[in-house]
């Protein structure tokens, strides 16, 4: 069981900051971006080609991020600018990175397994041995910087414009917001943070593939709807943060299951199995019975919410997915709405 929360912990962080982008965009915007398919292995890319020729390695993570931020800055020009549909700019952006990544690597794969990476070299400022925990330790501290960066951006004048943009555009746009511009902003951030992931990822595997971005999209989907429903609430902070422990508890589901001898090439279909089935949890009046749980540890409590004679129950759910009864407008791309109050940002 240790191997496997420290792969639940080294890939669950590695990977929160993809579904902290996929949450920005998906949730929090209202934006179906299929970019992330294709803004993962471009992050891991342009990483690769960059500690191969020698750049530092912090700064070769720092490149990959800003290779993401560019790819999403490509999809938002083409929805804003060009008036193509956003799915299909997503599916445009990620079809071109892939030519870019060919072109970028000049092979279809890099391996760094003789070169540094930044654990080993933020490490080596502390005087510390590169061993698991140590990851862990530069992976968290690096996360809860992006988690904290993020969740101070969004309570900003112009993090709320944008999470009012996924709320009520129209709203919005009224009150003389240029929503094109919040749109772009919000999908060059989400994609540098998948980019960023991208990046991390390549260093801490000890290579880059052209192939690493397939099903990263429904994994990234999985973790935001774990971490919402088991960990997050309405308030922003508590949002962000049950994203990462989605993160964290999706990558320990996955090692649990290789080493109770689950088939690895049926993961992908696990994690499709796992989104339907919460995402169609409203329906079956199961997300406001968890909703209920939350502020109580009660055995009592529990049982009295499960009981299908528990005559409190509506069996409409906590609106995960398109729930009249939660105030303000569904996005119908992952969650219910997106809070634009200045009170609900702690």
């Amino acid at each position: 069981m240790e191997s496997v929360l420290i792969t639940a912990l080294q890939q669950g962080l590695i990977y929160a900051f993809m579904a902290l982008g996929v949450l920005l965009t998906f949730r929090l915007l209202g934006f179906p971006d299929l970019t992330v398919e294709g803004t993962f292995p471009l992050g891991a890319a342009v990483t690769a080609r960059a500690v191969v020729e020698g750049i530092d390695p912090l700064l070769a993570v720092l490149l990959g991020a800003l290779s993401g931020g560019a790819a999403g800055a490509a999809t938002g020009l083409m929805h804003t600018r060009l008036k193509v549909n956003n799915i299909l700019a997503g599916i445009l952006t990620a079809s071109a990175i892939y030519t870019v990544m060919l072109r970028t690597m000049g092979r279809p794969n890099t391996p760094l397994l003789n070169h540094d990476n930044v654990y080993g070299q933020i490490l080596g400022w502390f005087g510390l041995i590169e061993s698991n925990i140590t990851i862990i330790l530069v992976l968290l501290l690096i996360t809860l910087a992006a988690r904290a960066l993020l969740g101070w951006f969004l309570g900003t004048d112009m993090g709320l414009a944008l999470r009012a943009t996924g709320s009520n555009e129209r709203m919005i746009r009224s009150l003389g917001v240029n929503t094109d511009n919040t749109k772009l902003l919000g999908l060059v951030i989400a994609n540098g943070l998948v980019g960023l992931s991208g990046a991390l990822a390549c260093q801490f595997q000890g290579f880059a593939d052209v192939g690493m971005g397939i099903g990263v999209l429904v994994a990234a989907i999985a973790s935001v709807i774990l971490g919402e429903t088991i960990f997050g609430g309405h308030r922003l902070g508590r949002l962000l943060t049950g994203v990462i422990l989605g993160s964290v508890l999706y990558r320990g589901l996955l090692a649990l299951g290789l080493r109770l001898g689950l088939p690895a090439e049926d993961f992908k279909l696990m994690t499709a199995a796992l989104v339907l089935l919460v995402l169609a949890m409203p329906n079956m009046g199961i997300s406001r019975r968890l909703a209920a749980v939350r502020p109580s540890t009660g055995i009592g409590s529990i049982k009295r919410l499960w009981s299908p004679f528990n005559p409190n129950r509506t069996g409409k759910g906590s609106g995960l997915v398109g729930n009249p009864s939660v105030p303000g407008r569904t996005n119908g791309c992952i969650g219910t709405v997106s809070q634009t109050g200045r009170g609900d940002d702690k």
